[in-house]
């Protein structure tokens, strides 16, 4: 009998497998940026060794609204009406301010209709990981120009784009989030450490995510297409995100100092920029939106951590939440008593 040798599997800090963060089979077509970013959603929970119960999924309408369907079969999902997304995760995060909250949102889904569901949820600094997956068209309607279509920009379908673009770190930055970055799905090691990153971060980090749309918008001159993402792509640092201290110290051995910085994040874990042509301090708020104009001007596509800062209070810290999550609580103890309803109405000469 021919013998046979067990594979050995890969577990993560909590004894759970890559496959265990996986989700359905796509649907996407061939090629999708979306469906690369779904894969690296799934490898960076795992890495970072949440139970995928510890996670929820929440979206709007549009292809990228469709891609939580393909990671984390085992989290809570919900998808939304289009642009509300931000609604439904600000319901989610004071219902149970223990989980870590995932909003996969496009730019139509959050350039347009969602704009002001989008500023206001970074005003309100509500915990979550917000990913745009910008892909410049209305993917799911048959590729008409969005509101961050290059403008100038030629579709065979849809003539030529007329108006300037969004630039969404931009609109990150001035609503004030404390964590923007922007990464390229062509470039799945970059996202992978960006997502990581975000995910340990508190507050709202904004990540956009040029993901090309290969059927309606995958020209080589177009600035959403995989073309010219590899050709422009201008990394602003390289990054790496680290569980402990010991981790980083034992990566910078090697490297000389005053060529790398290092954050520590909220949950005690690390991030590492090392610089690169450069020198760029993301913790510069002027500066980030300096080098947004001149990549937008010079036509270079800049990825990378753009902002950092110290976290002011989430929304969830603004009020006094009880220490047993919300939607742990039965209904037998969130509904009045009469006699508590014949106080209140007495307390107010009802």
């Amino acid at each position: 009998m021919p013998s046979t040798v067990e594979k050995k599997v890969e577990r993560n800090l909590i004894g759970l497998t890559l496959s265990d963060y996986a989700g359905k089979k796509s649907t996407l077509c061939p090629g999708c940026g979306h469906t690369a970013i779904a894969n690296v959603i799934q490898a960076a929970v795992y890495e970072l060794g949440l139970a995928p119960e510890q996670v929820v999924k929440i979206s709007g309408i549009g292809c990228s609204s469709k891609s939580p369907n393909y990671f984390l079969n085992r989290s809570f999902g919900f998808n939304g009406l289009h642009g509300r997304m931000p609604t439904l995760v600000t319901g989610a995060c004071f219902a149970d301010y223990k989980i870590e909250i995932l909003g996969i949102s496009g730019d139509g889904d959050t350039a347009s209709i969602g704009l002001s569901h989008f500023k206001h949820i970074i005003r309100r600094n509500v915990p979550m990981l917000y990913i745009i997956e910008n892909n410049g068209v209305y993917g799911l309607t048959k590729g008409q120009f969005s509101a961050t279509s290059d403008q100038g920009l030629v579709l065979k379908h849809q003539g030529e784009n007329l108006l300037p673009p969004l630039d969404m770190c931009m609109e990150a930055l001035i609503s004030g989030a404390p964590f923007v970055a922007r990464a390229f799905s062509g470039d799945t090691k970059q996202m992978k450490e960006i997502f990581k990153a975000a995910i340990a971060q508190e507050g709202t980090a904004v990540v956009d995510v040029i993901s090309p749309c290969v059927t309606f918008n995958n020209r080589a001159e177009a600035m959403q297409s995989y073309t010219w993402g590899r050709m422009n792509q201008t990394p602003l640092q390289a990054i790496k995100h680290f569980n402990t201290k010991e981790e980083i110290d034992e990566e910078t051995e090697t490297i000389e100092p005053g060529t790398f910085s290092e954050i520590q994040l909220q949950d005690g874990s690390y991030l590492m920029l090392r610089k690169l042509d450069k020198d760029y301090d993301p913790s510069d708020k002027a500066a980030a939106l300096d080098i947004l104009t001149e990549s937008y001007k010079k036509h270079y596509f800049a990825t990378g951590l753009i902002y950092f800062s110290e976290v002011p209070p989430t929304i969830q810290e603004r009020y006094d939440l009880p220490e047993e999550p919300l939607n742990r609580i039965g209904i037998e103890r969130l509904r009045p008593t009469p006699a508590m309803l014949d106080k209140i109405n007495y307390d107010f000469g009802v």
